[in-house]
This record gives structure tokens, C-alpha cells and sequence, in this order.
């Protein structure tokens, strides 16, 4: 039986991005081992991933030398000591340290999925210094997959990466969309009824979502700013689904007394009941300024959702505009304002462009199928060695 270990940096990521993946690994014949940081989410995570054993290493997301020092020490002799077939890891610290010490201890597989990039939005030497720890997570990995076209192409315009170790699985996303949870009709009653009364929308309130961290790099400024300046912020209520996170990437001050003020914008702390307020929503607003593919539009793109999203490489690997969403040009205020009017106005127009991307959704992103073609690539780069 190979043995399989897969790393990320916290414990959510295990829980949101890569749910039901490990549980699949060892139902397929893998001995699977999961590794991540302390957190509560594994509370979740063990309980969706019945049987599968878990390591907990230190990790921090932030930039700290002697904490990563002692982690990949730490992971070399968990490698060691577990003599693993296959290391693959997730998230920049996991990938970092995770490939440096699946190199050192020998493993014979080293796969580094990439779902985006951190120095993108960032500036100067800070930019440098993590466009340089990607070329070194590159480096000491055997392949790596970007979970989407628009991202492989950016590596390697950089050069970031040999071409000859990079591949896209299947049609890109790290996990496609799970069609039974986000399914209209298989909603839950007593959800809908909690998700409805935490909004409270009046009878004819134009319901916008968002969904994920509230943070910068997830346009949440913009988007708060977009709407207090539209013409329909009256007959609207904004719906920001998802917690602050004030260590990395904190919004500004102002943004957050906006977000607790004003009077039409609800803020909803995490749940798992993402598809309840997808439901009950007119529209779902993505206004990331980096992504590598994101989750939340091939839930809403599953749950028939209309979208408005930002112009950004991922999103467009999904989406077309006016053809399956609203598209806009990141991190222009105006932009987002007239969309948002422009969904408010032309609701028909909207539900056919959800129409369109439903179907693509359903077709080419059903989890299960994302699965098997991971399965199939594992065995493929066993059977190399």
C-alpha cells in the first residue's frame, strides 16, 4: 500500500479546500497522513475524514526563520520515520518547507499544488522575496500544479518554473464543487429559515453576497466602497459571509467601522452553511485582487447564483463576461458600482449568464471527478519511479 502525505500550512485549508480528498486517497488504496498546524478546525477536518491519521508541526503563516527552521527539521524526520511514497503539499509555508525536507529525506514523489500567489499584491523586496521562495518550492519539487491554466501560464511567463514539471489537473480547481451540498434541492429548511433571519431582508431587498476572509487582497474595501456609493444602496442589503483577519492582510480602520455601521451591511461570521445564503441571495460579488481558483465561484456557479467578479487570472479561467458572469476591472470602485446597478436592473440578463455557467459547472468541475484524476496522476508519477 504507497503511503501518501499531504501538507498544508493550517488546518482550514485541509477542512475547505481540500475536503473529502483524503478520505478518497484512502478509499482508492493510499495510507494517508495529514500534517498541518494546531487549530480547531481539526475537530472538522477528523470528522469528514473518518480513519485518516494526522501530525500536527508548527507552522506559522507568517515570515519567522527559527520557527521554519524547526518545522522542516521537524518534517525531515516525520519523512524518515514514516517513509512516505508521495509528499504533496498545499499553501506557500507548507510547500516551502514540505519540498526542502521531502528532498533531503529521499521521498521518491514531491507534488506542490498552487492556488495562488502571494506576491502578486505585494511590492518591492517583499515581492521579491516570496516571487524567490515559489522558484525554491518549485525547484525542489517533481511537479508542480497550478489549479488553473491562467496561473501556469504567469509561472512560467516568470520563469519561475521547468516547464517540464508543470501540469494543470483536469480542468483546474484543487477540488472541484461538491453537487450534493451545493444543490437547491437539497437544502436544509431550518437553514434557510437561520440564514434569512440573520439578514433580515426587507421584501423587495436586492440580497449581494460575498464570501471568505476579510481581508484586503479580497477587495472587500472596494466592495463596501461600491456599494455605500451606489444609486440602489436604499433597496440593497450587502451580505459579507466570512471573519476578519487582522494579523495578515488587515482591512483599514475605516473599512471596518463602514462594514459595523452602516445600516444596510450585514457581516455573517464563518459557517459551513455557505450554499443557505447562496440561496437566498440575487447575486454573489467576488472582488479578489488574487486568486488561484476560486472555490466560492463554482459553488455559487453550482447553486445557479448570478456572479460579479473581478477581472483577475482564475476567475476568468471560469468565467466570461456577459456570457456566465459580470466582469469588472479590479480595483475600480466605479467599475464594481455600475455592476452592482447593472445586476440590480438587468436580473434577467444576470440568470442567464448563471444559466450558461451552471451547465459548464456541472459538466466539468464535479468533485468526484477531480478526484479520480489526482488518483490517476499519483499513479502515474509512482509508476515513473
Amino acid at each position: 500500500m504507497p503511503k501518501l502525505i499531504r501538507i498544508t500550512t493550517v488546518p482550514l485549508s485541509l477542512k475547505l479546500l481540500l475536503k473529502n480528498q483524503m478520505s478518497y486517497m484512502s478509499n482508492a488504496g493510499f495510507d494517508v497522513l495529514m500534517v498541518s498546524a494546531e487549530g480547531k478546525e481539526w475537530y472538522d477536518v477528523l470528522k469528514n475524514e473518518k480513519g485518516i491519521r494526522k501530525e500536527i508541526i508548527p507552522f506559522t503563516r507568517k515570515i519567522t526563520p527559527f520557527k521554519d527552521i524547526y518545522c522542516l527539521w521537524l518534517l525531515f524526520k516525520l519523512f524518515k520515520k514514516e517513509k512516505p511514497d508521495i509528499v504533496h503539499t498545499h499553501t506557500p509555508k507548507a510547500g516551502l518547507l514540505g519540498m526542502i525536507a521531502a528532498r533531503l529525506a529521499g521521498v521518491p514523489v514531491k507534488i506542490h499544488t498552487l492556488a495562488g500567489l502571494p506576491f502578486i499584491v505585494e511590492q518591492g523586496n517583499k515581492a521579491k522575496f516570496l516571487s524567490d521562495i515559489e522558484k525554491i518550492t518549485y525547484r525542489f519539487a517533481d511537479e508542480v500544479w497550478p489549479n488553473s491554466h491562467s496561473l501556469m501560464e504567469y509561472i512560467l511567463k516568470k520563469k519561475l518554473v521547468n516547464p517540464k514539471k508543470v501540469r494543470v489537473i483536469g480542468e483546474g480547481s484543487s477540488n472541484g464543487v461538491d453537487l450534493d451540498v451545493f444543490d437547491r434541492n437539497n437544502l436544509q429548511e431550518n437553514h434557510l429559515v437561520a440564514a434569512t433571519m440573520r439578514i433580515v431582508p426587507g421584501d423587495d431587498d436586492f440580497l449581494m453576497l460575498t464570501v471568505g476572509r476579510l481581508v484586503k487582497d479580497k477587495g472587500i474595501a472596494d466592495l463596501v466602497e461600491a456599494f455605500i456609493q451606489s444609486k440602489i444602496v436604499n433597496r440593497s442589503k450587502l451580505i459579507l459571509l466570512g471573519d476578519f483577519e487582522q494579523d495578515l492582510n488587515p482591512l483599514d480602520p475605516k473599512t471596518i467601522n463602514q462594514i459595523n455601521d452602516h445600516p444596510r451591511i450585514v457581516h455573517v461570521p464563518w459557517t459551513d452553511h455557505v450554499a443557505h445564503y447562496l440561496a437566498i441571495s440575487d447575486v454573489l460579488i467576488h472582488p479578489s485582487y488574487r486568486e488561484g481558483f476560486p472555490n466560492v465561484l463554482l459553488e455559487s456557479g453550482a447553486m445557479n447564483c448570478p456572479i460579479i467578479c473581478s477581472d483577475i487570472p482564475g476567475n476568468t479561467d471560469l468565467v466570461k463576461h456577459k456570457k456566465t458572469a459580470l466582469v469588472f476591472q479590479v480595483g475600480l470602485v466605479s467599475a464594481l458600482k455600475e455592476a452592482m446597478e447593472f445586476a440590480f436592473v438587468r436580473r434577467a440578463d444576470m440568470q442567464g449568464y448563471a444559466d450558461n455557467l451552471y451547465q459548464r459547472v456541472i459538466n466539468k468541475f464535479e468533485r468526484k471527478s477531480m478526484h479520480k484524476e489526482i488518483f490517476n496522476a499519483y499513479n502515474r508519477l509512482l509508476d515513473s519511479k
